[in-house]
């Protein structure tokens, strides 16, 4: 009763807050629309909810908060429909009611069905399990919020991948690794609130998110102690009724570096039976904990490459240690070494060869691009080279390498750029969303992850743009085939309101957002020019890292002659990790697509180009166009002041502010330098007489 209580409370306290973001896309502002909310109030003249318990409560309180939020006064009306919120898990009548939506709705989907049953008119929120219903409240109350029309409403909705996944970055210190908006919501000294764990497990559930890794993957051997098991089976039980199962990142050596062992070699039994003692002492805790996130031999942390075995060795262990109580192992592909190889070539070499050796509780979790995150990379070529081994798409949503929550860039158009990317893996067309997800045969084990973007910030994300790639990444990860657009639209009218006056224009700065920030970082398939380690700002002369692909100048290559990475087969030929035909059309220089020719090509600096510019002038513009974008999106923002509140206009317009200003900075230091190898005049309409090349190279980001 004390937990029921709680939960009531944080749900109903919401809407106390002031508008400065902590509602995310939960607002639930009155409903203004009179013909709407008489529709509203005539179709939910009563409520009755029959599921599982702890999901009725979550489906109660929920109800309760935005009802009596977008609906004041509806305990007076008297209308004719009711709302049914029905688990056939708990309800016999609804499987024989509606026998043939269940049979297609699976574990979590929903239906929304307005319709006629024994002579009472209802609308009706069916699933399997309860579950599957509060993902339908939501659904429901998001269409409301957007005063759309509930009459003859028929909604039939599925996850297309099993495990839709937040990777948390957080360290038992409070810090967060690649965090850009305050301090971790459950660890350090500092925690949040109850009510606020309550208030992120509820957004996670309207997008659909149900799965967290609580820990940097980075991990300390010290999250397998006693005290931390026990943490992670609080938040646990926290996040459960929301439908969230709980994950941890693992150090490999913890076995030595905790369990006092000798080593941590996979195939020693004294490894073995201290991983399956641990598995029991987890599942004792967490019944439906849902399995480890590993990162092994990458970046100097351990991992069985040091004891002679293979990733699939160190995998397959833990899988069946984990195996028993349903487990899953998740491995992450991201490994390089420091070597003459190619760094983008290096995951596909490595991993193609253990292709069919993994345990059927494997996944191989792998990076949208080969290198790092990068505004623009093309997609991963494991996509579509593995055969038998099951993968996993793994985005980042945090801006590591897009302007941290200093930048207002919409992720999901590259979220989507990779997933409708074609890999020709089996036929024509065979999208990296079909391959990742249920369309791709006997694949039971389905995982999309995101590295999180939120902090203890009273917006969560630092920058309230940066809300909507946390809600792009929830829906995409339910359907990877939606268009960021669709996305994009409802997000605005959720956050700012129904209001065609903004709700367009906001739109497009959201859509035009990212390839301005490509243009103005890393236009045309340049990469990681990004200050050295914390990676933000420009750094494109970067040769002093103490290993060669730490280096921007290992990825640019600029010389007299021109600039760009070789992969082609007269280059390193990574290129030939693609299947046909596009292993072709990269290979060759006027067949590549042009935001991807530096990426696969060197090219001369008097090359004509596909726009008929060579390529200095094509170089100029764009980095001078992502300028003028940024300048177009702050004169849109400030056209909106009148129609958004105070505080929230007052933030963005200071971080566009910013943006044009680091933009610049940008625009100005990497064209500076790759002169000095051009050796060619800047264009007329850029005039950097003014500005020295020095002074950009003296300047540092103070994280």
């Amino acid at each position: 009763m004390k937990k029921h209580a709680l939960i009531l409370f944080c749900a109903l306290s919401v809407n106390a807050i002031a508008e400065n973001g902590y509602n995310l896309w939960l607002r639930y502002k009155p409903v203004n629309h009179g013909a709407v909310k008489k529709e509203y109030l005539s179709s939910l003249s009563s409520i009755e909810v029959k599921t599982e318990q702890e999901n009725k409560q979550v489906i109660e309180n929920e109800l309760n908060t935005a009802i009596k939020s977008m609906l004041p006064g509806r305990s007076n009306s008297k209308g004719n429909k009711k709302l049914f919120i029905l688990s056939a898990k708990e309800n016999q009548q609804v499987g024989k009611n509606f026998k043939t939506y269940l049979s297609s709705l699976g574990n979590e989907g929903y239906c929304i069905i307005d319709t006629t049953i024994n002579n009472q008119q209802a609308i009706y929120i069916i699933a399997n399990t309860g579950k599957g219903c509060v993902y339908g409240t939501f659904k429901l109350l998001s269409l409301m919020q957007e005063e759309k029309s509930l009459k003859n409403i028929r909604i039939q909705s599925v996850p297309k991948i099993k495990y839709r996944m937040l990777n948390h970055w957080d360290n038992p210190d409070g810090s967060v690794e690649r965090g850009y908006a305050g301090k971790s919501l459950w660890y350090g000294k500092t925690k949040v609130s109850e009510q606020r764990l309550i208030d992120y497990a509820r957004a996670n559930a309207s997008v659909g998110i149900n799965s967290v890794v609580i820990n940097n993957v980075n991990a300390s051997p010290a999250m397998m102690n006693e005290e931390n098991i026990k943490y992670a089976a609080y938040l646990a039980n926290l996040f459960r009724p929301y439908g969230i199962r709980l994950f941890m990142s693992i150090n490999f050596s913890s076995p030595k570096n905790l369990g006092g062992l000798k080593n941590s070699d996979p195939l020693d039994s004294a490894t073995i039976n201290w991983w399956s003692n641990k598995a029991k002492e987890i599942y004792t805790q967490i019944p439906d904990f849902g399995g480890f996130l590993v990162k092994a031999n990458s970046e100097g942390l351990p991992g069985p490459q040091q004891y002679g075995r293979t990733h699939a060795d160190g995998a397959n262990m833990l899988a069946k240690c984990l195996e028993p109580y349903g487990g899953i192992v998740i491995w992450r592909a991201f490994v390089y070494e420091a070597t003459g190889t190619d760094r983008a070539m290096q995951a596909y070499n490595e991993f193609m060869p253990l292709d069919g050796k993994f345990r059927p509780n494997v996944i191989v979790q792998i990076k949208n691009g080969p290198i790092d995150f990068q505004p623009r990379e093309p997609f991963h070529p494991l996509f579509g080279a593995l055969k038998n081994t099951k993968m996993a798409l793994e985005l980042q949503i945090t801006q590591e390498y897009l302007g941290f929550s200093d930048h207002l860039v919409y992720l999901a158009p590259l979220y989507s750029e990779v997933l409708n990317a074609n890999t020709y893996a089996s036929n024509a067309n065979s999208l990296v969303a079909d391959i990742i997800s249920k369309k791709s045969p006997g694949n039971d084990i389905t995982v999309m992850a995101g590295v999180a973007n939120i902090g203890n910030d009273t917006n969560w994300c630092g920058h309230h743009f940066a809300q909507a790639n946390w809600y792009a990444f929830g829906r995409l990860a339910w359907d990877p085939y939606e268009t960021s657009e669709n996305i994009a639209n409802d997000w605005v009218k959720l956050t700012f309101g129904n209001n065609p006056q903004i709700d367009t224009p906001i739109k497009q700065m959201m859509m035009a957002s990212r390839e301005a920030c490509i243009e103005y970082m890393t236009p045309m398939g340049l990469h990681h020019l990004m200050g050295y380690d914390h990676h933000h700002g420009p750094q494109p002369w970067l040769d002093t890292a103490g290993r060669a692909d730490w280096n921007s100048i290992y990825y640019h290559k600029a010389d007299k002659y021109g600039i760009g990475f070789d992969r082609s087969t007269n280059g390193s030929g990574a290129v030939l990790q693609y299947n046909k035909p596009l292993s072709d059309i990269f290979n060759n220089n006027k067949t590549c697509p042009l935001n991807l020719l530096l990426w696969f090509h060197h090219v001369g600096w008097k090359d004509t180009l596909s726009t008929g510019r060579i390529l200095w002038d094509e170089l100029c513009f764009q980095y001078n166009d992502g300028v003028e974008k940024v300048k177009e999106m702050q004169k849109t923002w400030i056209s909106l002041s009148s129609n958004i509140d105070k505080e929230r206009y007052t933030e963005v317009r200071n971080k566009l502010d910013l943006q044009l200003k680091e933009a610049t900075w940008w625009r100005n230091a990497c064209l500076l330098y790759f002169q000095t190898f051009s050796n060619m005049p800047f264009p007329s309409y850029l005039d950097l007489k003014g500005e020295s090349l020095s002074k950009y190279q003296e300047k540092h980001y103070k994280p």
